[in-house]
């Protein structure tokens, strides 16, 4: 696993410690940082103001009571776990409403909240996978590919940048890298694991 991703993870436990020990300052701090979301997710869903701060509320008490479990365990950043319960909570109440109006991006079809998060750690994880084959990958693979896909540049642009004769052979180049990395980051996936790979 990364620093970065190790970091994050060690800031949401702290952070929701500092919420279970009733620090106003970490509650301000997970309500700036996520109540602007949830209150998105409302209002675009046939929701008013007051009814995101209710749903962000029942949201902070189910985290509360959940987190004073002895076998809690934030297995996803603190962030993800409130919307996905946040968007659950909101679903339910316009069922329980039977409001007939139209629902934005498919909200009735969302699944239920313990599975939202199950795939958001898979994404997660999936992330991880793919900077840790990054990591692997070396130079000047590595930067290749972010000059291409993350900067933008052309193929001509990327030839004169890494002294390639032409466009065509810089092509030809990062489809190896390209290669090279599906090889690494398949590799993680398939292991289900953080520990480094090594191509034969």
């Amino acid at each position: 696993m990364s620093s970065l991703s190790v970091s994050k993870k060690a800031k949401d436990t702290a952070l929701l410690d500092r919420l279970l020990c009733h620090d106003r300052e970490a509650l301000q701090q997970i309500y700036d940082s996520c109540f602007p979301m949830i209150r998105a997710l409302v209002k675009k869903n046939n929701g008013f103001e007051e009814d995101a701060e209710d749903i962000f509320q029942e949201t902070l008490i189910i985290l509360l009571e959940r987190a004073q479990s002895p076998d809690f365990v934030l297995t996803c950043r603190l962030k993800t776990y409130i919307y996905a319960v946040s968007r659950h909570l909101w679903l339910k109440r316009l069922e329980s409403a039977q409001r007939q109006l139209p629902l934005a991006d498919g909200l009735a079809d969302w699944i239920p909240v313990a599975d939202d998060i199950a795939q958001h750690e898979e994404r997660d994880q999936a992330f991880r996978n793919m900077e840790a084959a990054l990591n692997q990958l070396g130079e000047p693979c590595r930067s290749l590919l972010e000059q291409y896909y993350i900067m933008n540049k052309s193929m001509a642009e990327i030839a004169e940048i890494f002294g390639y004769t032409n466009a065509d052979n810089a092509k030809t180049q990062k489809y190896k890298c390209l290669m090279r990395l599906k090889k690494i980051f398949f590799a993680y996936q398939t292991n289900k694991s953080d520990k480094p790979f090594s191509e034969p």
